[in-house]
């Protein structure tokens, strides 16, 4: 396989604010699956900024999101991924045929400190690796 060889798939994580649970899975995905997987995040109600206490247990596992900005769900964010994975944002989230949808619970980064992010942050990672074998062993 040479290095231009297009994503195996393409993954969008949703979450209602995109501010937390969705940018740290992003976060993830690129770090785990790097250019084998394209991944976009988008919340129903965009927050102004990502969660600070989000940024900084993902600095502390060595992944950078502090360039990350919410982005606000579209139809097209949808149709254009194989995978949808959403994380409490209801309703909210069109259904398009021929995708794979997930719904991960997790409890809300919102409003907590760094210490109760980690536990959030560690669950997702697990999701995660299991959405990359998952992936792979689908290629």
């Amino acid at each position: 396989m040479s290095e231009s060889t297009a994503p195996l798939a393409s993954v969008l994580f949703v979450c209602v604010h995109n501010a937390g649970r969705s940018q740290m899975a992003a976060g993830f995905l690129r770090h785990l699956a790097g250019d084998r997987v394209e991944v976009r995040s988008a919340g129903s109600m965009p927050a102004d900024r990502v969660n600070p206490a989000a940024v900084e247990a993902m600095g502390e596992v060595g992944i950078d999101i502090t360039a990350a900005t919410p982005t606000v769900l579209t139809p097209d964010a949808v149709r254009a991924s194989d995978w949808v994975i959403t994380m409490g944002c209801g309703d909210a989230c069109p259904v398009f045929p021929g995708r794979t949808y997930l719904d991960w619970e997790l409890a809300d980064p919102a409003g907590r400190g760094v210490e109760d992010v980690r536990p959030i942050r560690d669950a997702i990672r697990e999701r995660v690796e299991a959405l990359v074998a998952d992936i792979d062993a689908r290629a």
